[in-house]
């Protein structure tokens, strides 16, 4: 399979990189950790907006509190990936490929 998914993500994620080293978020070494607890806050924040009936965005209105914290998330995924110069474009895109031909529920899994 092949999409332009891939050149385009990993060039926004460059983006979004730079404008996390433009706004100092990167004045030094950030471990993986401390950037892997930073991603799952983000989905611990989707989680709460979901449990208070997901409003609206304080920041961006058009969009409601959970998608704003999914967005949060795959932007700091995007910064990591991008300082660490992984091809997550293209390690999605084999990802859904492999995705595809995997058994109903992987063979049984509940969840």
């Amino acid at each position: 399979m092949s999409w332009a998914f891939a050149d385009c993500f990993d060039e926004l994620s460059g983006q979004v990189h730079g404008n996390a080293i433009d706004n100092g978020w990167w004045d030094s070494e950030r471990n993986d950790g401390e950037l892997i607890a930073l991603i799952h806050s983000e989905l611990s924040e989707a989680l709460e907006a979901l449990r208070e009936g997901n409003p609206p965005s304080k920041k961006i209105p058009e969009f409601s509190a959970t998608e704003e914290e999914l967005a949060d998330a795959v932007i700091r995924i995007m910064d990591m990936a991008a300082a660490r110069n992984y091809r997550l474009g293209e390690a999605i895109e084999a990802k859904i490929s492999y995705n595809l031909t995997r058994e109903y529920r992987h063979g049984g899994k509940m969840f």
